[in-house]
């Protein structure tokens, strides 16, 4: 008997449902396999340069349709709607650049030849793949995803959030709109069972899945079970370190903004910040009154000094759970850590700071608008502080000498590291971590290396 998933729209900012979505029934599961197969025979007899121009037109579609699309992403989970418009045009900046670089960056590539033979190793397409995306970034991540597979002629089954259909079936109307045949990229409203057959169907050649750890670690399990090739990009307690400073309450406010981009709720947010003690006092000071100074606001009005909701009454409930087991371990909480008393799924910007190194909540992931601070003496401390994590997704250590930072940055343990700066986002650079945040890479020059068939050619003369 299958589980159910609901699929419905609900505002963050009033906990309305706005509109439910029926899912897809068992029977469809074959159907919708069969036509991911069948349109792969011919999607990947185009030419790369034929399908990166249906990729160049949907990076059109996004520019076009930038207010509509954010617009979507704020009503379903609450990301304040300057930033929605951020996403959306991130979304056609990725687009663009593997339609403009997959071809070249699928090439082949000569590795030997002599008199009689010569060998190329050939990047092509390995057929019908799954995506498994989360809530906190509708398009972006999905982008990532879809843009180099759909250029290399892979085609796609997308399971979206149950949470985010609206912009799931934005997406696919973008993919329809820009010429992408059917049954290249399929929108699925699917439960976990159906999941699991997708994983399973000897068509499927892989599977990538952003989310949770338990969500990886289901998904790891089943795609290793079917010998499917699995992307995974899971959670983060990114250490982010202040040694020095020439001005401490600049750097508090800078480290504030990171941390509250998309009410904190980003994979790769510095969640814990760790600074030196003779600046301390006064960068904690300056965080409580930075976080003192915001009110609830409506996401989509765009006003400053405010917060949004959290997506999801879960998501708050998780949160304030986590709050409330640091205050037993020992935590202090500076500001916030309330729920407002408000419709709508409102957390308060919380500062906390004391949580005892080895208690459970320590190694936790705070998703949401909590600024997590820690106090250290050296940079020996500093370091084994950043790296005393489960996770290794991202880092970032700012110092005003430059040698000082660089040398630490090396010794961070991570998939993307940040020496004077955070570790740089765009569409030309690698997204992806080590540990327990997960194992491939996506974006840059390396994401068309993922689901693809490195095949020797060998040609004699």
């Amino acid at each position: 008997m299958t589980t159910s998933l609901s699929y419905k729209t609900i505002d963050p900012a009033t906990a309305e449902v706005l509109k439910e979505y029926p899912g897809i029934s068992d029977h469809e599961v074959e159907r919708i396999v069969q036509d991911s197969k069948k349109a792969f025979a011919a999607w990947r007899q185009l030419s790369i340069e034929e399908r990166a121009a249906k990729v160049e037109r949907l990076a059109q579609l996004f520019e076009e349709n930038v207010d509509e699309l954010a617009a979507i992403m704020t009503k379903e989970m609450g990301k304040p709607i300057a930033e929605a418009r951020e996403e959306t045009e991130f979304s056609a900046e990725i687009f663009r650049y593997y339609a403009k670089n997959g071809p070249k960056l699928a090439a082949d590539e000569k590795v030997s030849e002599d008199d009689d033979v010569v060998s190329y190793i050939q990047r092509r397409p390995v057929g019908p793949v799954l995506g498994i995306m989360p809530w906190n970034f509708p398009y972006y991540q999905i982008a990532r995803f879809a843009s180099p597979n759909l250029v290399l002629g892979n085609t796609i089954v997308l399971k979206h959030a149950e949470s985010c259909p609206e912009s799931a079936l934005a997406m696919q109307r973008m993919m329809d709109e820009a010429g992408i045949p059917g049954g290249v990229y399929q929108n699925v409203f699917a439960n976990h069972e159906q999941i699991s057959q997708f994983i399973a169907h000897p068509v499927m050649q892989g599977v990538s899945l952003t989310g949770s750890e338990r969500a990886g670690a289901a998904i790891a399990e089943q795609a290793g079970k079917n010998l499917k090739k699995a992307v995974l990009e899971l959670g983060g307690s990114d250490p982010y370190v202040v040694l020095s400073t020439d001005n401490i309450q600049a750097a508090a406010r800078q480290a504030f903004a990171t941390r509250m981009e998309n009410t904190g709720q980003a994979c790769n947010s510095n969640k814990r910040i760790i600074v030196m003690a003779d600046i301390y006092d006064e960068f904690v000071a300056e965080m409580t009154t930075l976080a003192s100074a915001l009110q609830p606001g409506d996401p989509t009005a765009g006003e400053k000094n405010t917060y949004s909701p959290l997506s999801s009454e879960k998501a708050a409930d998780t949160l304030m759970s986590q709050l409330d087991q640091a205050r037993q371990a020992g935590a202090t909480i500076h500001v916030g850590g309330r729920r407002e008393d408000l419709p709508g799924f409102y957390v308060q910007p919380t500062v906390v700071t004391d949580i005892p190194q080895g208690s459970d909540v320590y190694y936790e992931e705070f998703f949401g608008p909590v600024v997590n601070i820690f106090r250290v003496e050296t940079d020996e401390q500093a370091l084994e502080l950043a790296n005393d994590t489960q996770y290794g997704l991202g880092s970032a250590v700012f110092a005003v000498e430059q040698e000082r930072a660089e040398k630490f940055a090396e010794q961070l343990e991570a998939g993307m590291v940040g020496a004077n700066s955070s570790p740089e986002e765009s569409a030309e650079v690698t997204f992806g971590g080590v540990k327990r945040s997960g194992y491939g890479r996506e974006l840059g020059p390396v994401g068309m290396d993922e689901f693809v068939n490195k095949r020797l050619m060998t040609i004699k003369k």
